[in-house]
């Protein structure tokens, strides 16, 4: 396993979602390329529950298709991450 944990995912995350700011959006493979360089696969799952997290502290919001997920529903899929507005 690439030695990163979840508040490096974290960090990454809400780094980059604010760079981009609330307009765009950044995929979960985006941080896990960020910290994880060649070995991103491997923190796939850590990347998305990142990102669930910091959605459940309102930091970031999660999209499919344009929608807004709820961060604890069973969703699948691709998704996008994006900095709220009042961040």
């Amino acid at each position: 396993m690439v030695p990163a944990d979840g508040d490096e995912l974290r960090a990454t995350i809400l780094r980059m979602a604010r760079e981009r700011g609330p307009a765009k959006t950044i995929c979960p493979s985006d941080a896990a390329r960020a910290v994880g360089g060649d070995r991103w696969r491997e923190l796939m799952d850590g990347a998305r529950d990142a990102a669930r997290e910091l959605a459940r502290a309102g930091e970031v919001e999660i999209t499919q298709r344009g929608e807004v997920l709820d961060p604890d529903a069973a969703w699948r899929g691709p998704v996008r991450i994006r900095a709220r507005d009042d961040y």
